[in-house]
C-alpha cells in the first residue's frame, strides 16, 4: 500500500524519488527537458494563436477611427474628400455611434453563445480539430472583413458574429488540452504561457494598428492578422495531436514523463454530466464568483481606461494610445510569472495547492481595486497616476494562476464544460459592468471614478472571501469517474 499524502502533485513527485514504497517505473522530471520539450513548444505555438486572436478582435475597434467619416450620406463611401486616402486603399463609411456600438459588440455575442456547447463537445471530439477548423475559419473572417463593410453594416455584423464564434471556440477548447498534455506540475508554466498571448495581441494590435491604416490603409489591418492567423491553423494542424501518446515527433522520455505523471487523472469521458453535482458544488460557484469579479473589473479597465487617462490626464491620443498599451505588456509579464512561481511552490513543497489558489487569487482580485483606490486618492502627479493605473490595469492577470485554472484542478473530466459555464457567467460581469460605468458616467461625470471604483472594490472583497472561504483544489466526488483520486 502506497502512502496517503496531502495532494496528488506531491504524491506523484515523491512517488518517482521512491518516498511512496510504489514500484512503478516514472521518467524522472529532472530527467525530461522542461524548456525546451515537445510540450512547451505547443504551449508556445498556442501562445501566438492566441496573440492572433485577440489581434483579429480588437483590431475594428482602433480601425474605426479610419474606417468612419460622418459627413457622407449613411452608408455611402466618401471619395470627395481629399484628406483621406483613395477610396480604394481606404474606404470612408458613415455610421453613427449606434451603429458603431453594435458591431463593436457584435463579436461579443458570438463568442457568448459558444462558451458552453464547445466546453461540452470538447470533452467528447478531437481538440485539434476544433482549435484548428475555429482558427482557420475566424482568420478567413478577417480576410473577408473589408469586403464585408463594404457590402454594409448588415454583412459587417454577420461577419463580427460569426468570428465571435469561431474565436469562443478557440479559447474555450484550448484548455481542454491540457488535460492530456500538462503534467500536474507544470500546469501553471504551460497555462499561463499559452493564454498570456492574449495580452500580448492586446499590446501589439495597439501599437501597430494605427502604423499600418497610415501607410498601408486600414483593409491591410485584416489582411495580415487573417493571413497570420491561417498560417497558424496549418501549423497547428501538422504540430499538434489531441493524445501525446499517439504524437509520432514526441521524444520517448517526455511522453512516459507526461502519460505517468497523468495516470491517475485520467479517467472515461462517456459518462453523463453530473449537472445537479455541480449546481450544488460551492468549490463550483467560487469559481463562479472569482470570474465574474476577474470579467467584471477586467472589462472597466480594457475599455474604459482610454476614457479615464483623456478626463484626469488630459493628454493627445498618441499618448493615450501608449498608455493604454503598457498594462498590456506587464500584464504579459504578471501573467508569464504567475504560472512560473506556481510551479516552483509546488515542486519545492512550499505551499499546497489549495494556498496557492488562494494566494493569486488574493492577488488578482485585490491588487487592482487597491491601485483603483490609490488612483482617487494618491495621484498627485502626472508620473504616479501613470504608475498607479497601469499597475490597476495589469495586476488582474494574477488569476491566471487562481481561479481561471482552478477548474483543471477539482474536475479534469469536466473540465470544458465546467470552463465554459463559469465563462460565460465571468463575461456576464464583464457586460453588466461595462454598461454601468456608461450609465454612471453619463449621469454623474464629476463623481463618476469615485463610484466605479469603490464598486469595483466592493464586488471584488466579496467574491474573494466567498473563493478563499468555499474555494477546492481537490478532484471532487462528483468528478472522479469512477476512478480513485487521493484526497486534499
Amino acid at each position: 500500500m502506497g502512502l496517503k499524502l496531502a495532494n496528488p502533485e506531491m504524491q506523484y513527485l515523491l512517488k518517482f524519488k521512491g518516498f511512496t514504497g510504489e514500484k512503478e517505473s516514472l521518467v524522472c522530471p529532472e530527467s525530461v527537458p522542461s524548456f525546451c520539450s515537445f510540450r512547451y513548444g505547443l504551449s508556445l505555438l498556442l501562445h501566438f494563436c492566441n496573440v492572433v486572436i485577440m489581434a483579429q478582435r480588437m483590431c475594428l475597434s482602433l480601425t474605426m477611427v479610419a474606417m468612419v467619416n460622418s459627413t457622407e450620406p449613411h452608408g455611402l463611401p466618401n471619395t470627395s474628400t481629399a484628406e483621406h486616402l483613395d477610396h480604394i486603399k481606404n474606404p470612408v463609411y458613415n455610421w453613427n455611434p449606434k451603429i458603431q456600438g453594435i458591431i463593436f459588440s457584435s463579436i461579443f455575442y458570438g463568442v457568448l453563445i459558444t462558451q458552453i456547447p464547445v466546453g461540452y463537445l470538447s470533452e467528447r471530439y478531437s481538440i485539434k480539430k476544433m482549435i484548428g477548423v475555429a482558427l482557420f475559419l475566424s482568420s478567413l473572417l478577417s480576410l473577408l472583413m473589408p469586403m464585408a463593410a463594404g457590402g454594409g453594416e448588415a454583412f459587417l455584423l454577420a461577419c463580427r458574429v460569426a468570428q465571435g464564434a469561431a474565436q469562443g471556440s478557440v479559447s474555450i477548447a484550448q484548455h481542454v488540452m491540457w488535460v492530456k498534455w500538462a503534467p500536474p506540475l507544470e500546469r501553471g508554466r504551460l497555462t499561463s504561457l499559452s493564454l498570456s498571448g492574449i495580452l500580448l495581441g492586446s499590446f501589439i494590435v495597439l501599437l501597430v494598428t494605427g502604423f499600418i491604416c497610415q501607410s498601408l490603409g486600414w483593409p491591410m489591418v485584416f489582411y495580415i492578422f487573417g493571413a497570420c492567423g491561417c498560417a497558424l491553423s496549418l501549423l497547428w494542424f501538422v504540430l499538434f495531436y489531441d493524445d501525446p501518446k499517439d504524437h509520432p515527433c514526441i521524444s520517448i522520455s517526455e511522453k512516459e514523463y507526461i502519460l505517468s505523471s497523468l495516470n491517475q487523472q485520467v479517467s472515461s469521458r462517456t459518462q453523463p454530466l453530473p449537472i445537479k453535482a455541480m449546481i450544488k458544488s460551492l468549490p463550483v460557484w467560487a469559481i463562479a464568483f472569482g470570474s465574474f469579479a476577474f470579467h467584471w473589473t477586467n472589462n472597466i479597465m480594457l475599455l474604459y481606461t482610454p476614457t479615464f487617462i483623456n478626463s484626469k490626464l488630459h493628454v493627445n491620443i498618441k499618448e493615450n494610445g501608449l498608455l493604454s498599451a503598457l498594462p498590456y505588456l506587464l500584464a504579459w509579464s504578471f501573467g508569464i510569472l504567475s504560472g512560473h512561481l506556481t510551479d516552483f511552490f509546488l515542486s519545492r513543497n512550499l505551499l499546497r495547492l489549495v494556498t496557492i489558489r488562494h494566494l493569486f487569487n488574493t492577488l488578482g482580485l485585490l491588487l487592482p481595486a487597491f491601485f483603483s483606490v490609490c488612483l482617487l486618492y494618491l495621484s498627485f502627479s502626472f508620473p504616479s497616476t501613470a504608475v498607479f493605473l497601469i499597475l490597476a490595469s495589469s495586476t488582474g492577470t494574477f488569476c491566471m494562476a487562481g481561479v481561471l485554472i482552478n477548474g483543471l484542478d477539482i474536475a479534469p473530466s469536466y473540465y470544458g464544460f465546467l470552463k465554459g459555464v463559469t465563462a460565460v457567467i465571468g463575461m456576464i460581469g464583464g457586460l453588466i459592468s461595462s454598461t454601468l460605468c456608461g450609465v454612471i458616467l453619463n449621469q454623474d461625470p464629476e463623481s463618476a471614478w469615485f463610484k466605479i471604483f469603490f464598486l469595483m472594490g466592493l464586488i471584488n472583497v466579496i467574491c474573494l472571501l466567498f473563493c478563499l472561504i468555499f474555494g477546492k483544489a481537490e478532484i471532487q466526488d462528483w468528478a472522479t469517474d469512477r476512478q480513485e483520486h487521493t484526497r486534499l
